[in-house]
């Protein structure tokens, strides 16, 4: 799978891109993932890239011309279907079955706002699908991009270790949060492993855990089982 990452900051990527289970993916050639620097289209000396907003207020905007082209250069790069993708908190909110529709593109161009965001003339003649890494406000959209990123890369085939360890996620095929999870010592501290995952009974040690996930849903998360009624009765 190919990202493209297109930023005002690349090098934040640097030592995100060189650590832990992406940086097998990318040493396995399971996943490629490429930088650009809007500044490499601007056409002035001081490479500009933003400007005052008109009608006024505070900061400033990306503009148009740099980001268009590109956008342009980097989708000629490869065949490649790509999903152009633009990280703002007015975007659809990045959960997991967005992560999964993401995973099925062989191909996504991200594109990672700074300052006030982005000329609206970007939206509007390049369509990309708006994603949002949650209710708040980031200094841009670099650690958003590599949110998605992390969330994607888990559903591609080789990248996890156990193939069937995503499923078991939470907000994956249940719906719900995950049950807790033990490992050695069988006491810590006065805290004892439940008795059930000791017992070697494997439909005994499933049903424990369908019924934790649901607890730690209701106590949790509430609000995902109320999404899961109102998706039953539409």
């Amino acid at each position: 799978m190919r990202f493209d990452v297109l930023t005002l900051f690349p090098r934040l990527f640097d030592s995100y891109l060189d650590q832990s289970l992406l940086k097998k993916a990318i040493d396995a050639d399971l996943v490629d993932v490429n930088l650009w620097d809007f500044r490499e289209w601007t056409s002035d000396k001081h490479r500009s890239v933003d400007d005052k907003p008109f009608g006024g207020g505070p900061g400033m905007l990306i503009a148009c011309d740099p980001v268009y082209q590109c956008v342009e250069h980097v989708q000629s790069q490869s065949e490649k279907p790509a999903q152009l993708i633009m990280l703002t908190p007015q975007g659809r909110p990045l959960d997991q079955s967005l992560v999964e529709e993401l995973a099925e593109k062989p191909r996504l161009i991200m594109l990672c706002g700074r300052y006030e965001g982005f000329d609206d003339r970007i939206r509007q003649g390049l369509q990309p699908l708006e994603v949002s890494a949650g209710d708040f406000i980031c200094n841009g959209g670099e650690v958003p991009a590599m949110m998605v990123i992390d969330t994607v890369i888990r559903l591609v085939p080789g990248v996890l270790g156990d193939e069937t360890s995503h499923k078991y996620d939470s907000f994956s095929q249940s719906g719900l949060l995950e049950y807790p999870q033990f490992t050695r010592p069988r006491e810590f501290r006065g805290m004892e492993v439940p008795e059930v995952l000791l017992s070697g009974d494997h439909r005994k040690i499933e049903q424990w855990r369908k019924e934790q996930s649901l607890q730690r849903t209701r106590e949790l998360r509430a609000d995902l089982l109320e999404e899961e009624k109102t998706a039953e009765k539409s």
